[in-house]
Order: structure tokens, then sequence, then C-alpha cells
């Protein structure tokens, strides 16, 4: 079986690398996401505090962007490796054992992103029905759950790139192993 996927290394490479650019493509509306997100905080404390009222849809948009930056940081995230981890069982197993637990962790977290990204896009695709907007001024929640289930598909694409080139490196050094 081993050898099957040493054979497709260059392969699961490449589709690592191209999934990889997919997931940091989430940097730029995250980062719009992000400018608007400070905008309306600038603007809100501007009219609450020098002109005495209230913006309405401040914190509609604010949530909104929010969630887009969320999602943007979930892909991004993963392939930059800023998630959290601890090499727990590197050092009090070895090499041997996370070869094993790396697969195990790629393989539930491929699970866990592909289920909550189609509830998500079948949620998004309910949402109108069920009044999914925000309170003031009603900004639907439907693209921010679509944004978010590609989010979490582009991790779950990701992680499957990375179980299958974990496959084809099991001997050799696995290029996404967390740095000791």
């Amino acid at each position: 079986m081993r050898n099957i996927f040493e054979k497709h290394a260059g392969r699961f490479a490449r589709t690592e690398s191209y999934s990889g650019r997919v997931a940091s493509a989430f940097a730029v509306p995250g980062g719009v996401a992000l400018v608007v997100l400070l905008g309306v905080t600038v603007a809100e404390v501007f009219w609450r505090y020098v002109l005495n009222n209230s913006l309405l849809w401040a914190e509609d948009l604010a949530t909104m962007a929010l969630a887009v930056v969320v999602a943007a940081a979930i892909a991004y995230g993963a392939r930059e490796g800023s998630h959290v981890c601890v090499n727990l069982i590197a050092r009090l197993g070895g090499r041997r054992v996370t070869r094993i637990t790396d697969a195990a962790a790629r393989l539930l977290g491929v699970a866990a992103t592909v289920a909550a990204a189609y509830a998500l896009f079948v949620h998004g695709s309910r949402g109108a029905s069920y009044g999914a907007v925000t309170p003031s001024v009603s900004i639907s929640h439907a693209p921010f759950y679509y944004v978010l289930g590609a989010s979490l598909a582009s991790y779950a694409l990701l992680l499957a790139s990375q179980l299958l080139l974990g496959f084809a490196t099991w001997n050799g050094e696995d290029p996404n192993e967390p740095a000791d």
C-alpha cells in the first residue's frame, strides 16, 4: 500500500501546494473584512461619543465582517500552520507513533470539516426561509454561511492533501509535521 502512495508523492505535493494556495486566497477577503471592521468601529465611536448618536447598522455590519475574518483565519491559519498544536505525543512516543496519530488526526479533521462545510451550505441555502438575518438592518446570513462553508471546505481539501502526502512520505520526513 505504501508503494502506491510513494509513487505519486510528487502529485500529492503539487495537490497540497494548490490546495494551500486556495486556503491562502482567503487572506484577501479576510483583510478586507478586517478593514471594514476597523472602519465601522471607528465610525461608531465617532458617532456615539462626538455626535451623541448611534449608527443603527454598525453592530450588524461589524458582526458579519467578523464572521468573514474568522472564516479567513480558519483557512489561512491552517495553511500557515498557525493553529495551536502540542507535540507531547512526539516527545513520548517518537516518530513511529506520530505517523499514526498524524494520519488519524488528519482523517478526523477531514471528516469534521466536510461535515461542518456541508451543514453550513445546507443552512445557508435555507436561512432566508428561517429568517436568518441580522436584527437591526436585516443583512442576510446566507452569504456568510457560504463563506464559512467554503473556508472549511478549503481546510478539508488541505487536510486531505496533507494526509495523502503524509502517506507518500511515510518512511521519510513529513513536510507538514510541526517543528519541535
